[in-house]
């Protein structure tokens, strides 16, 4: 691996060393303390390329660059991930870390200016929504499982947007929302679905993002027109459009005609095929059936929740244990309705979550335990609810939970080495508590 100084070797002699393979962590030449990830696309850059920068929840720069850099060689992008944007910064450290980052990368990258573009998962998301707010050298924002910064309305924004939500996700809605929202502005938008949680959107997924970067700079002017890229789009979405229409899907019909008119606007004269086929689909009584359907189901999730926040402070564990155990089998079933109650699942682990950690950082132990329970329950493979049971298991001298619940936790993808051993509760307890078989067992 190439890191730092060795890395900035390359400046001045191009990245023909590393193209196609991502590099874990670059060195910030005038702030050590910032790094990101980098891949260059297999085709080098010996001419300037557009740039994805990419925030991460977690501050994992690599995971997304990994995830997509098969899209980054079809569509030739560099893409930039950062290793210190992470939930829990504030906004003035996220203007720092963007201004380091686009800093360095611009010093040893040969970047096309006109075509910079940010991206970001969950707390990520609103981070490349904020970065594009604040710098207008971005021209377009990928907001994958959730959307603008808190207090952020939609308005007429210069870069394009596009939301990205499994239908499983708690922030669905949410983004639905905003999308909703942006119909009333000028901002060229879309939001596109995929079947899964809130978590980074599987390639097929972000495919369509980038082809949609694409087809954005040629509307936008920043990129010649591709009568061949724009006809396979075109054929790629009539054959989605047709394909719902037959399965009866006739709601996620609709939508496919909402993102391809989004993305083809003034750029194809098919655009007119996709505006008759959603106006044909708003006449049809079974599409109305089925969109009234659907709200009823939001309308039913919103009330659920509400229900919920009342139980958070009187609900005991048999309550609880009921209701999860309810949305399970909800889920399982397969029905229409399964995606509401995976979103309403998502919506009780972010929920315990948050309590569970704010009482443990209050040193409230008999009320975060009752909470973390909880939360394994409801999410058992999330890494942060074992890794909270670690904790307070350590807070009880119980050396052995403790042990087992942080395997737990690596199991599940727990692998912040610093945080494990900066944890006070675990350096109290050095000789019991063995780290090096922890970190042993990460990836």
């Amino acid at each position: 691996m190439i890191v730092g100084v060795a890395l900035w070797a390359f400046a001045t002699q191009g990245y023909g060393q590393t193209a196609g393979q991502v590099v874990d962590r670059v060195v910030c030449a005038a702030d050590p303390s910032q790094s990101y990830a980098l891949y260059i696309p297999v085709r080098g850059d010996q001419q300037p390329l557009p740039i994805v920068y990419f925030f991460d929840s977690h501050g994992v720069g690599s995971l997304p660059l990994r995830k997509y850099k098969t899209l980054a060689d079809t569509y030739g992008f560099i893409l930039v991930g950062s290793n210190n944007s992470k939930n829990g910064n504030d906004w003035t450290t996220t203007g720092m870390i963007w201004d380091r980052l686009f800093s360095d990368t611009h010093k040893r990258l040969k970047i096309n200016e006109q075509r910079i573009y940010t991206a970001g998962f969950s707390g990520g998301a609103k981070v490349a929504s904020y970065v594009a707010i604040q710098h207008s050298q971005v021209k377009g924002v990928i907001a994958n499982g959730a959307g603008l910064p808190d207090g952020v309305s939609a308005g007429d924004f210069p870069f394009s947007f596009t939301a990205i939500a499994g239908e499983g996700d708690m922030n669905m809605t949410d983004l639905a929302g905003l999308d909703a929202g942006l119909d009333r502005t000028r901002t060229r938008h879309r939001i596109l679905y995929f079947s899964g949680i809130h978590q980074w959107a599987p390639a097929a997924t972000m495919r369509r993002a980038f082809a949609g970067l694409d087809l954005d700079a040629m509307a936008m002017g920043l990129l010649p027109g591709n009568a061949s890229e724009i006809a396979a789009f075109v054929a790629v979405s009539k054959q989605r459009v047709n394909g719902e229409v037959q399965s009866k899907e006739l709601v996620d019909a609709r939508q496919e005609c909402s993102v391809a008119i989004s993305y083809l606007g003034g750029l194809s004269d098919e655009t007119g095929w996709f505006q008759r086929e959603a106006a044909g689909l708003d006449r049809n009584p079974e599409y109305v059936k089925q969109r009234d359907a659907r709200a009823k189901l939001l309308t039913l999730e919103e009330n659920t929740k509400a229900e919920y926040m009342q139980h958070f402070q009187q609900g005991d564990m048999s309550f609880w244990k009921s209701t999860i155990n309810d949305l399970k089998a909800k889920v399982a079933a397969k029905t229409t309705a399964s995606g509401m109650y995976q979103r309403l699942l998502a919506y009780l682990s972010l929920a315990f979550y948050s309590i569970s950690n704010q009482l443990i950082n209050g040193n409230q132990n008999e009320a975060a335990r009752h909470f973390v329970e909880l939360y394994k329950m409801a999410d058992p493979t999330n890494s942060e609810a074992w890794y909270f049971s670690a904790i307070l298991d350590a807070r009880e001298g119980n050396v052995h939970s403790a042990m087992e619940d942080l395997l737990s936790a690596v199991s599940h993808g727990f692998n912040d080495r610093n945080r494990l051993r900066q944890q006070p509760e675990f350096r109290r307890l050095p000789q019991q508590i063995d780290l090096a078989r922890i970190e042993s067992r990460m990836h």
